[in-house]
């Protein structure tokens, strides 16, 4: 059975649309084969900066013969209906079969279609993907139409099996395919014809071609590697840059250089950060000191020099680069030193935030407040939790951070050291960020935690107020990412505070900075002057309500967060329904045990019977609350289901006042053999009015005994 090597040979294709493109293009390609009947036993796709490769292994020589039947009108039907019905399959009159039926005799079209050979479907694949390939950015050169991410050169397309090697005929655009490849821009020679992707893929290998990323990439890695042990440094681990270096070369040569005396008490974020953004090196440290000290480049060609003419050029970048951070760097240190972080900050009071909640500043001094409040709740001195708050966004008007903005937060650390605060203070600008994302880790300072949730809140309570909340797939303000920052630092810390208390105070916060907003901007008119007044005449019992909404879109979040835990989304639910479920960690201790507890017999049967009772009660439509007369008790069954609750339902509600979930589920557990005894043998329903109404009171206090738990309506199954 024969194999199919695709190449698509261009321009230099950038490395972030590399993967992504190998991926596309094995996708449309099998796709288009399999949907016309071309089966394979394994598919695989490779890319260069200059080609993008596919190799499909035993294809049938062609698609297998296709027989149809169609079912048509009536055999008396009127005859412009047979005519369509012909017209649809390409048939004459003469060429149905008529077949009796119950509505009579019925015209039936048998069509068949002869197999095609390979090499056809293939160029209609190949050329339906290059026409319509998805690249996020093309473009058209030339007289042509054709777009491609950058202009195309050659297409290789060969079918190859035992007997040799044939290419598949097409033409797309004036580019004929053919059996010839290129190799390295520099080093490759001449072009070379192939006969398969082993052919193919020795030969690009002899000429100075490493067809597969992940083997370049490993190649780097190791290269880089031994080139800084035998220095006695290590390279500092970057898999972005790994991983877009290898999509820069189709022929790494890994090269170290070194970084000017001059510059090497620059902070190493510094360094790192500079030679990734501007030159897409790795920065190799000194493990005894942790200072960046050298820098690996990787070159795309061998020279005589071993690569010296490289490195000096690049050292002399380099250099010119790292000028300009130094530059950046003194400048910031020298402000800092002479008059404090204040003086950093004090640019932020003309930046604005949001139109509607103020500066950069306002928002800084609603952060300093929350965090003061928060402190005593996160085991943090207030003083310095305010303190923090103060100068933790202050980098952001430095000159470091606004050449280089993925740097804010650590910059701050080392001004803050700079202009000699608590280390508390300094190490809180940097951790007060965190988590940025799932992976991340969350702040574990008490300083720090208190910024980390007073930034958080002031986002999530700020954009609550005047109504900016995530919609669908759109959050533009990253509320998702805060509310789940929130939920992190609480769960992973332990830290028991209550959300809706916290937010409902800092809510009314937001009515003083509308009302300076709205005298400012004296604009009626305006959509935002409409907001603004509206927020001024919140009152307490509207900042609750808010703070309960955006309770609830923490409970969203919770369930996302848990789901990825492997909690179920109705335990969750029939928790939180209990309501005043704002502390996080409570709530989560109560739904890991509820979990645990329905994952067993006990709980799965006291479920049944839970909702057994339900049910009697809900068509019933019973409200009424009043107890149960042990007294009218018949059978022993039900007697010992009055004994049961006496016993359970002081026990359950000790165990919940000391929120020992599982003591509370093994007490509910002690009811499922009662209450399965129960309905086995007593009709609650009975024709006695004062003993059935007694019976549906013993059933409300089943529900009421298990509701101390959970909303158990909620669980599904």
């Amino acid at each position: 059975m024969p194999d199919l090597l695709l190449e698509l040979f261009s321009e230099e294709i950038p490395a972030r649309m590399q993967a992504r493109a190998a991926e596309d293009l094995k996708k449309r390609v099998t796709d288009h084969l399999v949907e016309a009947g071309l089966t394979y036993a394994s598919a695989g796709a490779f890319v260069t900066p200059r080609r993008l490769t596919l190799t499909v292994t035993d294809l049938p020589k062609v698609t297998p013969d296709i027989r149809e039947e169609r079912k048509g009108p009536r055999a008396d039907a009127p005859e412009k209906a047979v005519e369509g019905f012909l017209r649809a399959t390409g048939l004459t009159r003469d060429q149905l079969v008529e077949r009796d039926d119950k509505k009579g005799k019925i015209l039936f079209a048998l069509i068949e279609k002869p197999g095609r050979p390979a090499a056809e479907v293939i160029a209609e694949a190949v050329t339906e993907t290059v026409r319509n390939f998805p690249w996020s950015k093309s473009m058209r050169w030339g007289a042509g139409s054709l777009r491609w991410v950058r202009p195309l050169h050659s297409i290789l397309c060969l079918l190859s099996d035992e007997e040799g090697a044939s290419v598949v005929p097409l033409d797309i655009d004036g580019i004929v395919a053919g059996d010839v490849t290129r190799g390295h821009r520099f080093m490759g020679g001449d072009a070379v014809s192939v006969r398969n992707f082993e052919d193919y893929a020795a030969k690009l290998q002899a000429a100075k071609v490493m067809l597969d990323p992940a083997e370049r990439a490993a190649k780097i890695e190791h290269d880089a590697a031994q080139l800084a042990f035998a220095q006695g440094l290590e390279v500092v681990p970057d898999p972005g840059l790994l991983a877009e270096v290898a999509g820069l070369v189709e022929w790494p040569v890994v090269l170290m250089g070194e970084i000017e005396d001059q510059f090497l008490d620059l902070p190493p974020e510094v360094l790192q950060t500079s030679m990734k953004e501007h030159q897409k090196f790795f920065s190799v440290k000194n493990p005894k000191t942790g200072r960046i000290e050298r820098f690996i480049t990787v070159a795309n060609i061998e020279t005589a020099d071993q690569g010296a003419t490289i490195l000096a050029g690049n050292q002399k970048v380099l250099a010119a680069r790292l000028a300009d951070a130094k530059f950046f760097w003194e400048n910031d240190l020298r402000k800092v030193r002479a008059e404090g972080m204040e003086a950093l900050a004090k640019p932020l009071e003309h930046v604005v935030f949001h139109a509607k909640l103020g500066s950069q500043a306002e928002r800084i001094a609603r952060i300093a407040a929350l965090a003061r409040e928060i402190a005593p709740a996160v085991g943090a001195d207030p003083d310095l939790a305010e303190q923090a708050a103060k100068v933790a966004t202050a980098d952001l008007s430095s000159e470091m951070v606004y050449e280089f903005p993925e740097l804010q937060g650590i910059m701050g650390g080392y001004y803050a050291r700079a202009a000699g605060l608590p280390d508390e203070v300094a190490n809180a600008c940097e951790a007060h960020y965190r988590p940025l994302g799932p992976s991340d880790a969350v702040p574990t300072e008490p300083v720090s935690i208190a910024v980390a949730l007073a930034d958080k809140l002031d986002t999530l309570t700020g954009f609550w107020a005047i109504d900016e909340k995530p919609t669908g797939s759109k959050d533009p303000f990253a509320l998702r990412r805060a509310a789940l920052g929130v939920i992190r630092c609480l769960l992973e810390t332990k830290l028991r505070i209550l959300v809706v208390e916290v937010t409902q105070k800092h809510f009314p916060r937001h009515d003083e900075t509308a009302k300076k907003l709205a005298e400012r901007t004296r604009r009626p008119g305006t959509s935002a002057y409409g907001s603004l007044v509206r927020m001024c005449s919140w009152k307490d019992h509207q900042a609750r309500s808010e703070a309960i909404d955006l309770l609830a879109f923490f409970a969203d979040r919770l369930k996302v967060y848990l789901r990825e835990q492997g909690i179920r989304h109705d335990v969750i639910d029939a928790c939180f329904s209990l309501g005043g479920q704002d502390d996080l960690v409570l709530l989560v201790n109560r739904v890991r045990a509820l979990q645990t507890f329905l994952e067993t017999e006990d709980g799965a049967n006291l479920l049944a019977g839970y909702k057994r009772a339900s049910n009697i009660l809900s068509k019933e439509s019973w409200e009424d609350t009043a107890a149960p007369d042990a007294a009218l008790a018949s059978p022993a069954e039900e007697t010992a289901l009055f004994a049961a609750l006496d016993m359970a339902e002081p026990a359950i509600a000790k165990a919940l006042e000391a929120e020992d979930f599982e003591a509370a589920m093994a007490q509910m557990a002690t009811l499922r053999a009662p209450i399965d005894a129960f309905f086995d043998a007593v009709t609650v329903n009975t024709d006695d009015a004062a003993l059935r109404e007694n019976r549906l009171r013993l059933l409300a206090r089943i529900r009421a005994t298990m509701r101390q738990v959970a909303v158990w309506e909620a669980i599904s199954g």
